[in-house]
């Protein structure tokens, strides 16, 4: 069994390097496009303010990506970044040591990461539908909590992390490679990170290969909840403000970086790296966009193009197989 798995596992991993690979020269290419085409593009202050709008997406993919690749989907984490905004600024304003209040609200994005994996597996509702019901049942919550107003948030220096640098890079993208080593290191080799892709292969398949598909799936929606709570405190650190609209689409961001980062919709493929490249990928596009002043619908058409191209050379390599 294992030089089976040892034999189906190299051509997976040549075709991530692959791919990779090629994200990564389409982002080159598209900063050498802009840097020629725009007088802006490539002064300090654009480059760490496009390394800002993306790092937080960045971010959100990679739980997304996660919770894609055991063939499930997380449409709630744009709501869950925008309710820990809340959450964030409540504690901050209530005098909690702002570690303290960091800490408690990742613990809320991991307890609403478990209750969407207790709606999967206990209860027996699609991904699709209890994410959804959580997307809008947080909006509404966050809402009554703060009677529909923004909370600002009474810390300078909760909010000048965000806003500050470390060598010359934002802070924001030194939490890209916090969260991306160890995330790389637990999906591409550990146990934990084959189960998840066992499960999005074939549930049954690996319930009688001694996988707990259960607890895999509780597992992906916790980290999933994680890394959207970890992204609100750090949008609330941003912004100053505790807003549960905040965030409003970002799901549909977070799952068009990992898709267009190589994670297959149907399950059983992805990797950590594709999804921070996707996310970077489609923050390039936005900016450039805004500096060459391309109409915002065309923005989106863009990233919707991109999503169907990539889907459908998805589905003709799956059917290659």
């Amino acid at each position: 069994m294992s030089t089976e798995a040892a034999a189906a596992e190299k051509p997976k991993r040549n075709y991530n390097a692959l791919f990779g690979l090629t994200l990564l020269a389409l982002l080159v290419l598209l900063w050498v496009i802009l840097s020629v085409s725009t007088q802006s593009f490539a002064s300090g202050n654009n480059i760490s303010n496009l390394l800002r709008q993306g790092s937080m997406i960045a971010i959100l993919a990679v739980g997304q990506t996660f919770v894609i690749i055991t063939g499930g989907i997380d449409l709630s984490v744009g709501a869950v970044v925008g309710f820990a905004t809340v959450i964030a600024a409540m504690l901050i304003n209530a005098g909690v040591p702002v570690f303290l209040a960091i800490l408690l609200t990742l613990l809320v994005g991991v307890a609403i990461g478990l209750f969407h994996g207790f709606g999967i597996v206990k209860m027996g509702l699609p991904p699709f539908i209890i994410t959804l019901a959580t997307l809008t049942s947080l909006r509404g919550i966050g809402l009554l909590m703060t009677n529909g107003n923004s909370i600002s948030i009474n810390n300078d220096a909760f909010q000048e992390f965000s806003r500050n640098s470390f060598i010359g890079v934002p802070n924001l993208f030194w939490m890209v490679i916090l969260v991306g080593i160890p995330a790389y290191i637990f999906l591409h080799h550990s146990r934990w990170g084959r189960y998840l892709f066992s499960v999005g292969s074939n549930a049954e398949a690996s319930r009688l290969s001694g996988v707990n598909v259960q607890r895999t799936i509780y597992m992906a929606y916790t980290l999933s909840g994680l890394c959207a709570a970890f992204v609100g405190v750090l949008l609330a650190s941003r912004i100053g403000i505790g807003n549960p609209t905040q965030a409003e689409g970002w799901e549909l961001q977070a799952i068009a970086s990992s898709v267009i980062g190589g994670t297959s919709l149907f399950g059983a493929v992805g990797s950590v790296h594709g999804p921070l490249l996707g996310a970077f990928i489609l923050a390039t596009i936005n900016n450039g966009a805004n500096l060459l002043n391309v109409n915002a619908f065309w923005q989106r058409i863009i990233t919707g193009v991109l999503i169907i191209v990539i889907v459908y050379f998805d589905g003709l390599r799956r059917r290659g197989k």
